[in-house]
């Protein structure tokens, strides 16, 4: 899912939206395409984003708890 698609459902400013993708990022569970250590807010809406498969099942299993 490219960063802007993320930021239209998520409906947060851009400096938050790229915050909370590099702390994803840098904690392993989001990676982006192409891989990067964290992006810029210029680079975040064209930026594709992916889930870590190593960790789907404990996010989802987060996400049901709640």
């Amino acid at each position: 899912m490219l960063g802007a698609e993320i930021q239209d459902y998520v409906r947060m400013e851009s400096e938050d939206v790229t915050d909370t993708l590099n702390s994803l990022m840098s904690a392993g569970f989001v990676e982006s395409i192409p891989y990067a250590e964290q992006v810029q807010i210029a680079e975040m809406p064209v930026t594709a984003f992916e889930l870590n498969p190593a960790y789907t099942h404990e996010l989802k299993r987060a996400l049901i708890r709640t």
